[in-house]
């Protein structure tokens, strides 16, 4: 006689929650910080940007507003007609246009030479090279003066640039991209007759093309929004850069003006916003490739 064990049922399967969905609700606190943050950066360049076209009765106003009553371009005329901010521009262009010009080129150089070429003193140098960057800037600033001043060339736009032309950490993010650069690519132009300089310019410049966006752009920031050196190294008017302008309208007979200066601001941000939008993905594949390189 033969027994029948009854069957198990199997336990109901009970559908647990949808991974997106977890995700989803247990990450919203994430979002919201991150919009909070995006508001904090943003809200004062909208402010800034929207109280250029206001008048200086209407800043004052309290309760304040967002959106101009009147909009007007007043203070945008007077900027560039009865302030001369022409001239401003065309010194902050110029020496932004020569630092960058400057970093990109020797840099790029510099950076080649340590990553590609054998020298004696090659790891010297970039001790060297790495040291400079844990250096203040503050604690050069007198000696860059007094060399400055020995040349002659206070006052002018060459002082401006001059003692800016090369950065270390120029130097340093070109070398930790062109370390990637693979040798036998180099050693096949050299067996077929290229010298270094065919090399360098015909080869590795085009394929930098990232790191030197983001080169440039760090560097036009800086030197664009630089303001200690043109204040000091610029004894007369015509040759102050925007900052400097932008500083004395704030303390001189501009300052009850707030529109003045509001529409100076907007000038000085809005080529480096250019600079960038024009060059960010560059910029962020810069970044990515050069960190990722020992």
């Amino acid at each position: 006689m033969t027994t029948i064990t009854p069957t198990r049922e199997a336990p109901p399967i009970v559908p647990g929650p949808e991974p997106g969905r977890r995700r989803g609700t247990g990450s919203w606190w994430i979002y919201l910080l991150l919009i909070v943050g995006l508001l904090i950066m943003v809200l004062p360049f909208a402010w800034m940007l929207l109280g250029s076209f206001k008048t200086t009765a209407e800043l004052r106003q309290v309760p304040p507003t967002w959106l101009p009553q009147a909009p007007t371009l007043a203070n945008f005329a007077d900027l560039f007609d009865r302030l001369n901010f022409l001239r401003y521009f065309f010194n902050s262009a110029v020496v932004a246009g020569g630092v960058t010009a400057g970093n990109l080129l020797f840099g790029s150089m510099l950076g080649y030479a340590l990553a590609k070429l054998q020298f004696r003193g090659k790891r010297i140098l970039f001790l060297l090279v790495l040291g400079t960057l844990m250096v203040p800037g503050i604690v050069t600033f007198m000696p860059l003066f007094v060399l400055v001043a020995n040349m002659g060339i206070v006052n002018t736009h060459l002082g401006l640039i001059l003692p800016f032309l090369a950065g270390a950490f120029g130097v340093f993010l070109m070398r930790q991209f062109i370390m990637g650069i693979p040798d036998e690519l180099l050693d096949a132009a050299r067996v077929d007759g290229a010298g270094e300089y065919y090399i360098f310019f015909r080869i590795i410049l085009p394929l930098s093309t990232a790191p030197l966006a983001t080169l440039g752009i760090l560097t036009f920031l800086g030197s664009w929004n630089s303001f200690l050196w043109p204040l000091v190294v610029a004894t007369t008017e015509d040759m102050y850069t925007l900052p400097v302008a932008i500083a004395l309208f704030a303390t001189g007979q501009q300052t009850s003006n707030l529109g003045l200066q509001l529409a100076g601001s907007v000038v000085v941000v809005l080529p480096v916003l250019i600079v960038f939008v024009v060059l960010q993905r560059y910029f962020t594949q810069g970044i990515a490739m050069t960190g990722i390189k020992g």
